[in-house]
């Protein structure tokens, strides 16, 4: 392991939360929760330090989360405001060091290796700059790689209980890694979710200190590859660089109903619905795909996908809800109740219109393209039918 590197991990503490504070300073220190209606289907998104100290926490129903908090206060989110706020704190670590990768809207991995010989005050200097210029809490973890880094911060966190953000920091010194590692629960080491907790469980391991000591002959005949990452995890070792961009793997877009639906027709309607969002999505990145996929869930939580390859790269709405449709069809269920559906492409492209950009073909489509979105935007979404309709 490069024990010259310093990773350093930034989570900003209940995102949401903090920008809906920032836009309403009459929230700061009540019990408020970021996400939908508790008359529907609504869950929480984003739970304020107040409202955690009541039991609520993201992803919960927003219905129980009134009932534990009687005097909840619930704010829709507002996404246009939390991409700008991610953006300004990029731009801040960005400023510091280009060797940078965000890895959700509210984190972010920096190598800080070549900025001065103290991490805990370049921590300190980074989480004081986003704190005082921007109004964001957050907290901080550093390590020798991404992986420990990122323990860090949650550890940080866990140690700051109460009703305000955490602002921790959290430093662990080249050579401490496992140390630091060996008496937290072994669900906090990445790749073990509540399956993987429950076979580790059986063979008596219980903290990552007890992974760490653990066979690794044994653990790779158990879990197979997997084992034998899990052990190395265990003992701190993590050699992943900082990924600056990261390519994008598969655009998609889902709608829960509030109400369970049973109209084949209805769930027809979500899906065209869906495609042409996740089309505009395509369009505006550039990226074409080959793989599109539908995801339904019905009204007793059973969940399945299905998805078919295309001959060619697309990111044409009618093919996109042509071929949702007929996914539709292969597993539509008669008098079955749908709670959420769903449309994604995958297996995309970004080079597929770059390549063929001069090719006159593409430049007539292209042009058309513009063409329908400008009469779209100027005259509405259905002028483009209204008016072959008139024309019939």
């Amino acid at each position: 392991m490069d024990s010259s590197r310093v990773i350093l991990h930034l989570d900003l503490d209940a995102f949401f939360c903090a920008v809906e504070e920032i836009k309403d300073p009459g929230l700061r220190g009540k019990a408020f929760a970021v996400g939908g209606s508790p008359t529907g289907r609504g869950v929480v998104t984003s739970a304020s330090y107040p409202a955690r100290k009541q039991g609520i926490h993201s992803a919960m129903p927003m219905a129980k989360a009134v009932q534990l908090c009687p005097g909840l206060i619930v704010v829709s989110g507002d996404h246009r405001s939390y991409g700008h706020y991610s953006r300004k704190v990029m731009a801040c670590l960005t400023a510091l060091s280009p060797q940078i990768e965000q890895i959700s809207i509210d984190e972010a991995f920096l190598d800080i290796t070549e900025l001065g010989p103290s991490p805990r005050a370049i921590g300190l200097q980074i989480q004081g700059t986003i704190l005082e210029e921007l109004d964001l809490p957050n907290s901080v973890g550093i390590a020798g790689n991404k992986l420990v880094a990122k323990i860090a911060t949650d550890v940080g966190k866990l140690g700051s209980a109460g009703d305000r953000p955490p602002n921790a920091i959290t430093v662990v010194p080249p050579g401490e890694e496992a140390n630091f590692l060996a008496p937290l629960p072994v669900d906090m080491l990445w790749g073990v979710g509540p399956k993987t907790k429950g076979r580790l469980e059986g063979i008596n391991i219980h903290t990552i200190g007890d992974l760490a000591a653990y066979s690794v002959i044994e653990l790779s005949r158990t879990f197979g590859k997997h084992g034998y990452d899990l052990s190395r995890r265990a003992q701190g070792i993590d050699q992943r660089d900082i990924v600056k961009k990261r390519k994008t793997k598969s655009i998609s877009n889902e709608q829960t109903f509030r109400e369970d639906i049973g109209r084949k027709s209805d769930v027809l309607k979500s899906i065209n619905k869906l495609a042409k969002k996740v089309a505009q999505r395509l369009g505006s990145k550039n990226l074409k795909g080959r793989t599109v996929q539908i995801k339904l869930r019905w009204s007793d939580f059973t969940t399945l996908t299905r998805q078919k390859t295309l001959p060619k790269t697309t990111n044409d709405a009618d093919v996109l809800q042509r071929t949702a449709s007929s996914l539709l069809d292969q597993v539509w269920e008669e008098g079955r109740l749908v709670r959420l559906v769903g449309v994604g492409m995958s297996n995309l492209d970004t080079e597929a219109q770059q390549l063929g950009l001069w090719d006159p073909e593409v430049k007539k489509d292209l042009q058309l393209q513009q063409a329908l979105k400008d009469l779209r935007e100027r005259f509405g979404e259905d002028a483009i039918s209204q008016g072959i309709k008139n024309n019939k």
